[in-house]
């Protein structure tokens, strides 16, 4: 894949300074880019390196002033950052653009699969299963039986999506993710052993959802475990059974979303954070990192750390004490031995 600078600054309804016709072929970093790479410079902390890279071509904010002369191709855009973000995407699209279905591979009779899609070997689909038009289903992708999957989906292998789960459109799920697990569901019995609780119901997943590599969502007891539109998981989370994940909302790493909760839309949850079940947290809700939340939260547009969490503002100002706890036990120490000094003058 190669462009010119005129073909990329026409994409990107950009202006030239420089050489119309130099050739790039990689994108890469500023401080890294050799010649035939292409780069962007949006931060100012890294103008430096525009007179100093090996770049063909670099994009650059309209309004940028330049101090010293540069080797580069200019690309002048409205700004830099999300103009390249496009290259970025459409890098991204060519390279993983894959059509046809490769063999060895399993496609039950009974499934129904749309024209335009990617199916990688050693991939099985199951019975009833439908593939949506434009979805790529990297090798090793487990789809069971009457699963659901969208248009312009994509599965990194070793995906799993378990029986009668819905995928919706636009969808991507990176590498070892498990959708529709069973949910952890045990019954105590008089002998101290658990009976298994069967998971009858199922995962659904909305469109334009994103979901990190080796990140579990497990089916409903009953009903459905909901992620709506627009989520977007890091990897490591567990999205325990009848969860429901609102729409927008972002998640970090090894969060841990117990049974039965809602979480609402638009919400920003921290790596590490751990909830308990059968609560809400409402619209907006902000959790910063390694908090727990352990009770509902009804109030909306509200920050919370801590464990237990409470609002950020006191969850700062208990940071603060705790920080002066040695000084504070120094002096408590001190007006000890001060009264035991006074009461032997008694």
């Amino acid at each position: 894949m190669q462009f010119t600078a005129k073909e990329v600054s026409t994409l990107l309804q950009g202006t030239i300074e420089g050489d119309p016709d130099v050739v790039v072929f990689k994108l890469a970093k500023i401080e890294e880019a050799e010649q035939g790479c292409l780069s962007f410079l949006a931060n100012p902390k890294y103008e430096s390196f525009l007179y100093t890279t090996n770049a063909s071509v670099v994009i650059v904010n309209g309004d940028l002033e330049i101090t010293e002369p540069v080797k580069p191709t200019l690309i002048r855009v409205e700004n830099a950052y999300s103009s390249f973000s496009v290259l970025l995407e459409m890098y991204n699209t060519i390279k993983l653009n894959k059509t046809g279905i490769e063999q060895p591979s399993f496609i039950h009779p009974d499934a129904k699969v749309a024209d335009d899609v990617y199916i990688g070997a050693f991939s099985y689909i199951g019975a009833g299963a439908t593939i949506g038009k434009g979805s790529k289903i990297y090798p090793n992708v487990y789809i069971g039986d009457n699963a659901q999957v969208g248009t312009s989906c994509t599965f990194f292998s070793g995906v799993k999506v378990y029986h009668d789960c819905i995928i919706g459109d636009n969808t991507i799920i990176h590498s070892n993710a498990v959708i529709g697990s069973d949910g952890f569901g045990f019954a105590p019995q008089a002998d101290g052993s658990y009976n298994k609780i069967s998971q009858i119901g199922n995962v659904i997943i909305e469109q334009n959802v994103e979901v990190g590599a080796n990140t579990c969502i497990d089916r409903a007891t009953m009903g459905s475990t909901i992620i709506r539109k627009g989520v977007k998981l890091d990897n490591l989370i567990q999205i325990a059974h009848n969860a429901e994940v609102g729409a927008n909302t972002v998640i970090a790493s090894q969060t841990g979303v117990s049974g039965s909760s809602k979480i609402g839309e638009n919400c920003i949850i921290g790596g590490q954070v751990g909830i308990v079940g059968h609560i809400s947290l409402a619209k907006g809700t902000q959790v910063q990192a390694k908090s727990g939340i352990n009770k509902s939260i009804e109030e909306e547009d509200k920050k919370w750390g801590g464990a237990p969490a409470t609002t950020y503002h006191n969850y700062m100002r208990a940071q603060v004490v705790i920080q002066r706890l040695p000084e504070m036990e120094r002096k408590l120490d001190e007006l000890q031995k001060a009264i035991q000094q006074l009461k032997g003058l008694d």
